[in-house]
């Protein structure tokens, strides 16, 4: 029996996966308004659009959890239609029309158009740097390539994505305005590889141009970088960073590992030395700067004498953000030829042990901060906490700084001077500076 539907012709985004597919579904958005669309961000709607990932194998249940939980209301009669896109129909395409048929269409990274068409939307080439932001009003991503060149063995990011294309500096530059007339004051820029930008279009890598452009915008106060690359990093960023006060002194950088068997077989043209060598040279050139990286433990043929190794760096090299990943073994990679020979018990166990690792130096770095002042932004007011951020700490991965609502009052999207009262390995507890 057909119950009753949500209200009708209401488009509803649900995002999976990482920022790039926040941006892309914001993208979206932005399409189906300026075609007259009523759409929300997972909210209610009659028609759900699904921007799915599939990176590892984790978000790919996710994903597949999610289409089969809106496919089961559509069969129920509570939603009408189910469209699915993004980076897991984009590599998985056969396979899910195959397995999940009930779903209306599937669409891939690069189906805009199609997907809009199916929506009853036009696809308008004029919205350069128009979407509907999900992010609180403060902050926004900018996506500034798309795809990666890049050949590491265990990644399958390309297969999804494509290759490496970079976005003008112009358009980049009228999207920041658009978003700072809009009240973002905080750009983070990503990309499946910061680093390279600009080598497709201007013939050099142009990320220091590209930042010192974006710093003269009115309303932007700060400028983050995410997912840079070790190899071929160009360190004129490290100057601009240094001289231009916007610029966030942090850097997102995915190393990986460091072992140089596992760094060699990973194919990321790197080895301990240089890497190291790169970190000292970040850390000299902009002192007090935060490094947040990414490793991967469990890769085939990693040692305990490669981990050992590793656990050993991390301690050594006292980074200020990490993450640690279990490898997946995903198929059409070249790390997939391979046998996943470190089982999945090892894996976690030495993820677990990175992260005990990290969770003492996060204590005793934070420990530091007790009794300073920082320049924060509030993101958001969350129980009986105003919630914010340093310049030091990105939006969901990083610290949060920590305001007792029921004791100070501070303004949503403002910079506050807070000074740090109390710490944790993850979090900061502050008080604003009396006027």
């Amino acid at each position: 029996m057909r119950t009753k539907s949500l209200k009708k012709n209401r488009i509803n985004v649900v995002t999976l996966g990482c920022s790039k597919n926040v941006y892309d579904s914001e993208v979206l958005m932005g399409q189906l308004k300026a075609s007259g669309k009523d759409v929300v961000h997972e909210g209610e709607g009659n028609i759900v659009v699904i921007n799915t990932c599939g990176f590892i194998n984790n978000a790919k249940e996710e994903s597949i959890n999610t289409i089969l939980e809106y496919v089961s209301q559509k069969e129920a009669g509570t939603i009408d239609k189910v469209f699915v896109t993004g980076c897991l129909s984009e590599r998985y395409k056969p396979d899910l029309q195959k397995e999940i048929p009930n779903v209306d269409a599937y669409f891939g990274t690069t189906d805009l158009p199609n997907l809009l068409n199916a929506l009853g939307a036009d696809y308008k080439h004029e919205l350069i740097g128009e979407r509907l932001t999900t992010t609180p009003k403060n902050y926004a991503y900018l996506k500034i390539a798309e795809g990666c060149d890049r050949p590491c063995s265990f990644c399958a990011i390309p297969l999804m994505r494509g290759k490496h294309v970079s976005q003008p500096i112009e358009k980049l530059l009228k999207e920041a305005e658009t978003l700072a007339k809009n009240g973002v004051k905080e750009l983070i820029l990503i990309a499946q590889d910061l680093t390279y930008y600009g080598l497709d279009l201007y013939k050099k890598r142009n990320l220091a141009e590209l930042i010192t452009a974006l710093a003269k915008v009115d309303g932007i106060e700060w400028i983050r970088l995410h997912y840079a690359f070790p190899t071929g990093f160009p360190l004129d960023v490290l100057d601009v960073m240094k001289a231009e006060p916007k610029i966030c002194n942090y850097i997102d950088i995915p190393l990986q590992h460091i072992a140089d068997s596992v760094l060699k077989s990973m194919r990321r043209g790197t080895t301990q030395e240089k890497t190291t060598q790169l970190i000292k040279t970040f850390r000299e050139k902009v002192p007090g700067m935060a490094i947040r990286t990414t490793l991967i433990v469990g890769y085939p043929g990693e040692t305990e004498a490669d981990f050992e190794l590793l656990k050993s760096w991390v301690k050594a090299m006292r980074f200020e953000r990490l993450g640690c990943f279990t490898y997946s073994h995903e198929e059409n990679t070249h790390a997939y030829l391979l046998e996943d020979d470190v089982p999945e018990e090892t894996k976690q166990q030495r993820a677990n042990e990175i992260m005990e690792v990290q969770s003492q130096i996060s204590w005793d770095l934070n420990q530091e901060k007790i009794g300073q002042v920082f320049r924060c932004i509030i993101d958001r007011k969350e129980g009986g906490f105003f919630v914010g951020r340093t310049e030091f700490d990105s939006p969901d991965v990083d610290n949060e700084v920590l305001v007792d609502a029921t004791l100070h009052y501070v303004k949503i999207g403002d910079f506050v001077e807070l000074r740090i009262t109390d710490a944790t390995e993850f979090d900061l507890y502050a008080e604003p500076l009396t006027k």
